[in-house]
């Protein structure tokens, strides 16, 4: 049961139900036939007769497409990714008759505050990329329709999520390092608190050990140059052995280790490889040219407006996560001990 100083919401019927949000609305605007079963739909009503909720009609009413504006909130980790992210979801909404705001949280990850003065009066959904889903409340209150971009799908609070495929991103710049003999690494952590980043560090550690006798150092850093290029000279300055590769969670941070690395008087790639993931411009600006990952921002903002399209007409959005591929180039060769 809710607490009784509490309104229910809908998110609280989805929990106590063991169905999504969608589901929910879809019971309870008596648009649930073919769509759910019948013992589905009984238990939403009997979840929402046991907590007293009483559906929002202006929120409904906004559900319905009456403003037609949807919010994207981004993370202040401000890089061409979030642009490319806006480009694709502003480019699939205009084709549907929806503009989008950009809205850069200035808290990070979160909490994300009420850009207006009542959200639930000027929007008809949220898409958020990178953040907690409980971060968005002040935004969201209990009934925009919501999507969640690289977030946790078991963690999103009944959200949908359109997630690129990291784990495999990160296991392919594993497998190539580990192609070329390296067996030590240097894992240049980004130091935010973020689904995301978690996945990077989980699935590097799997499969670096898969393979006997590799050996992982992390350095966490804030995702800055500046951040970077510390806590690389910090790592390689540190008595024992040395890494002969560092795998970067985001090419601005692969930017920092490269200044490290060349202040030390090491050199790339004949000494350490460098790896990145993102694939910015600055990628290629870098010498030499950094081997990364490739995410491609604008299909991802193309599938975070599609599934809230969906969302919206109570239709279960595209579960699959969208494909990332690794580039190399003259960033990365064998170990000199290999």
């Amino acid at each position: 049961m809710a607490p009784s100083n509490t309104r229910p919401t809908s998110r609280d019927v989805a929990q106590a139900a063991g169905v999504s949000q969608a589901a929910v609305s879809l019971v309870l605007g008596d648009k649930w036939r073919g769509r759910v079963s019948a013992a589905t739909a009984e238990r939403v009503r009997e979840a929402a007769r046991d907590l007293g909720y009483r559906p929002n009609l202006a929120a409904r009413n906004l559900r319905l497409g009456h403003t037609r504006t949807v919010l994207l909130v981004v993370p202040a980790l401000t890089t061409e990714f979030f642009a490319g992210v806006y480009t694709g979801a502003a480019r699939v909404a205009a084709e549907h008759g929806f503009g989008v705001v950009l809205y850069p949280s200035p808290e990070g990850v979160g909490p994300a505050r009420d850009p207006f003065a009542s959200a639930q009066a000027a929007l008809d959904g949220v898409i958020a990329s990178s953040m907690a889903a409980d971060a968005l409340t002040a935004i969201r209150g209990d009934q925009l329709p919501l999507v969640m971009l690289d977030s946790d799908p078991d963690g999103s609070l009944g959200a949908a999520t359109v997630n690129l495929d990291i784990a495999d991103g990160v296991r392919q710049v594993a497998d190539h390092l580990l192609g070329l003999g390296h067996r030590h690494v240097l894992h240049l952590a980004a130091d935010v608190p973020s689904w995301t980043f978690e996945v990077r560090a989980r699935e590097l550690a799997a499969r670096m050990a898969a393979v006997p006798g590799t050996r992982i150092t992390t350095a966490p850093a804030p995702i800055s140059i500046d951040g970077s290029l510390a806590a690389t000279e910090a790592a390689f300055t540190t008595p024992g052995p040395r890494p002969t590769a560092v795998i970067c969670d985001d090419d601005k941070l692969a930017a920092g280790a490269y200044k490290a690395l060349r202040r030390l008087g090491l050199r790339i790639p004949d000494d350490v490889s460098v790896t990145g993931l993102d694939d910015l411009a600055l990628a290629t600006a870098l010498d030499p040219e950094l081997t990364t990952v490739r995410l491609d921002a604008e299909l991802f903002g193309e599938r975070g407006m599609q599934a809230l399209l969906a969302v919206l007409e109570h239709r279960r959005p595209e579960r699959a996560d969208i494909p990332v591929h690794l580039v190399v180039r003259g960033s990365t060769a064998p170990p000199r001990t290999a």
